[in-house]
């Protein structure tokens, strides 16, 4: 989101920033970035006035949720505004991919058309377009939702490319990192498959190796893993996480479900830090190559690879090269940049026939928006009274 905030304010937008969350001390200062931060209201016609008097040229929906709760509201007192859907990452296929390993099972239909996915779909046919993280999700839309492509638009993480300029050497580095926000449910399930699993055996063969785990918000739940002397480490949260991984010899990302592209992993890669990880937690990242980490979608792969990694310079060094290399080939900041700004200016220049070409988007704007702002309203009307 801040790689698309400066996006924007570099093709010259004037960008606010509206959320109906509630402020962290983590979060950052948008001010401090030129970004006006506003305070919204769920179910309230606040925002109505809002939009109306400010009637800006594009609005952006950070995830489906904020769709539903808010596009019908910005098309009825703004129709002429570009409607962007910035889906991070598809809600839908970390949702089937967590019911298929709850049920040990293979992903099937009966879990990729859920009631997640009828939402997120509908939501990305409503609007005018979708940024897509991966190129998985791209090819994954059109095959199984039939999703046109000319909704979609390839939009990674927008990275200027330079690696630390000087990475540690593998000999100067030490112990196993792994990261991830705890509140984030794949994450939550890494660190459970590390602890009861996969580090049991890593210890074992290496005896005076560490795990250092981190992440924002850790509960109780998660701090009761702390095990020093079995060299199981929860820190917590890192101020710097670039600066805890770049200190790492291997990052280890055993993901089993999830979607979109891993910013650990794009942290690890930044640092020339090679990693261990499932064929989740590397999709999107290298394309047809995984030139710059190991994977593993067994436990007894996965301990193997991680071990034998942390204890061969020849294995780690040119992993940690491809690593490097990997971002500025893959997410390059200007060449994506590039492309966002020609393909918006591509839609804006020709909004209303794109709108008459997307019948489907129309459809469901006329009739499921139609349900969402009668509920908003009884919904406002209620909290009123009571």
């Amino acid at each position: 989101m801040l790689q698309l905030i400066r996006h924007f304010q570099h093709q010259g937008f004037r960008v606010k920033y509206g959320s109906p969350a509630q402020t962290s001390p983590h979060a950052i200062d948008l001010a401090d970035m030129g970004v006006e931060a506003l305070s919204l209201a769920l179910n309230c016609s606040s925002f109505d006035q809002l939009i109306a008097q400010m009637q800006p040229d594009i609005v952006m929906f950070d995830r489906f949720m904020m769709e539903e709760q808010f596009g019908w509201r910005v098309e009825k007192f703004c129709p002429e505004t570009l409607r962007i859907l910035d889906t991070e990452d598809l809600h839908c296929l970390r949702h089937a991919r967590h019911q298929a390993l709850k049920q040990q099972c293979d992903i099937d239909q009966r879990h990729i058309y859920s009631d997640v996915a009828i939402r997120e779909i509908a939501a990305i046919l409503r609007c005018d377009l979708s940024l897509i993280i991966s190129e998985y999700e791209m090819a994954w839309l059109q095959q199984w939702f039939r999703v046109p492509q000319s909704q979609l638009h390839y939009c990674p993480f927008m990275l200027d490319g330079a690696a630390q300029s000087q990475t540690l050497s593998f000999e100067k580095r030490q112990h196993f990192v792994s990261i991830g926000n705890f509140r984030h449910g794949p994450n939550w399930d890494a660190v459970q498959y590390l602890r009861s699993i996969l580090w049991p055996e890593i210890r074992r063969q290496l005896p005076e190796a560490e795990l250092h785990v981190y992440g924002a918000y850790p509960p109780p739940k998660a701090t009761q893993l702390h095990h020093p002397a079995k060299g199981f480490v929860v820190k917590g949260w890192a101020e710097d996480a670039l600066s805890v991984v770049a200190k790492s010899r291997v990052m280890l990302a055993p993901l089993r479900f999830g979607a979109g592209l891993k910013g650990k992993l794009i942290d690890a890669a930044q640092t020339g830090t090679p990693s261990v990880t499932t064929s989740i937690g590397a999709e999107g990242l290298y394309g047809d190559c995984r030139s710059g980490l190991l994977v593993a979608d067994s436990a007894d792969e996965f301990v193997r690879k991680a071990v034998e990694l942390y204890q061969q310079p020849q294995i780690w060094q040119p992993l940690s090269h491809n690593a490097s290399e990997m971002v500025a080939k893959r997410f390059s900041e200007k060449e994506h940049s590039a492309h966002l700004t020609q393909r918006i200016e591509q839609l804006s220049a020709n909004l209303e026939q794109h709108r008459l070409d997307n019948f489907y988007g129309a459809m469901l704007r006329h009739h499921s928006m139609k349900s969402t702002q009668y509920m908003a309203q009884w919904i406002e009307a209620k909290n009123r009274k009571s």
